[in-house]
């Protein structure tokens, strides 16, 4: 007897993920984030049928603290069983007979694309699944993590039904603008970001930092100046970051602490980022002006006709409109009924 996508599912929660959605590979095939460098199950491997897309939760506790090192770390321990989670399910599905492997979630091919950008993107894969959507700094928010998660996913043979994907935004969008309050580079635009003004915080000891390092010291004109070289403390930072990630994995916690959007904000962080202390009159404008190109219905590079599917069609509905609306769809019918 053929699996059943409820059956996946649930095999999937008992491995250790938070949330799982399922995705078919012909709508990911027909959609991909960037249609001129096209990130496609086919492109993997043209048997896929289905993908099914796996989130971790990042632990709240990490985002009380007053360092970054310690949102970083904690978000590698959150990869890490990710992964595990990934397999593990990958596992399960050849057991029952349908060829199944997991994505290479931090994988980056630069024959594609400069920067991060792999075979497939877990956000749009997890989008796909209906278990979120695009946020206006561009993460994946799932309405019950917020931002706070991780996303992966694992590719098979097997036909499964795919979940509907969410038409609404998850995102509070410009009304809210917090991630572009908060950010320190000034990274956030309009469902949009820069990645390389992001990088500056979100990997302050990356790949680009340890070439300037290796640079300084292969153009050091004696042993002693090499040696300054690899004395100083940016030096030690790099060789922390290789060896523990601190730094060097780009992950900058502001736009994820501040984000209101999930059942643990509330719960856990709103006490202890209620204030924005980054927030001043310029991001305010910003802020204003970018609800009013919206409220206008101006071009936006990051809404067009082919991504705002990512962010939600029907845009954000407030959960008591959104409760009324289905309270009046269930009384419709019960009095059709």
């Amino acid at each position: 007897m053929a699996l059943t996508s409820e059956q996946v599912k649930q095999k999937a929660r008992e491995l250790g993920a938070d949330a799982v959605g399922i995705a078919s590979a012909a709508v990911l095939n027909a959609y991909p984030p960037d249609p001129k460098f096209p990130q496609t199950p086919e492109r993997i491997s043209p048997e896929i049928k289905s993908v099914i897309a796996i989130v971790k939760r990042i632990p709240a506790g990490a985002f009380r603290t007053k360092r970054a090192e310690c949102v970083q770390y904690m978000d590698q321990l959150v990869l890490r069983e990710m992964d595990k989670v990934c397999m593990r399910v990958a596992q399960f599905l050849e057991g029952e007979g349908t060829y199944a492997f997991p994505l290479a979630s931090q994988e980056t091919k630069w024959e594609f694309k400069r920067a991060s950008y792999g075979y497939l993107s877990g956000r749009h894969v997890a989008i796909e699944a209906g278990l979120g959507t695009m946020g206006l700094e561009v993460n994946f928010l799932s309405p019950e993590f917020g931002p706070r998660c991780y996303t992966s996913a694992v590719l098979t043979t097997a036909e499964l039904d795919a979940d509907q994907k969410l038409t609404r935004q998850v995102c509070i969008g410009e009304a809210c603008s917090r991630c572009l309050y908060s950010c320190p580079a000034d990274a956030v635009l309009h469902w949009g970001i820069d990645k390389r003004a992001c990088a500056q915080f979100a990997q302050e000891f990356g790949y680009s930092v340890m070439l300037s390092q290796l640079q300084k010291f292969v153009q050091a004109s004696t042993p002693e100046a090499q040696l300054a070289v690899l004395c100083t403390p940016q030096a030690y930072a790099v060789w922390q970051g290789l060896l523990r990630v601190v730094g060097a994995f780009g992950d900058c916690p502001r736009c994820l602490e501040v984000c209101p959007v999930g059942d643990d904000y509330v719960k856990w962080l709103s006490d202890e980022h209620r204030s924005i202390p980054e927030k001043n009159a310029e991001k305010v404008t910003l802020a204003k002006q970018m609800q009013a190109d919206r409220q206008a219905g101006k071009d936006l590079p990051g809404l067009s006709t082919w991504n705002i599917r990512w962010v939600g069609e029907e845009g954000y509905v407030p959960p008591k409109k959104r409760q009324e609306a289905e309270n009046s769809e269930e009384l419709r019918v019960k009095n059709e009924e």
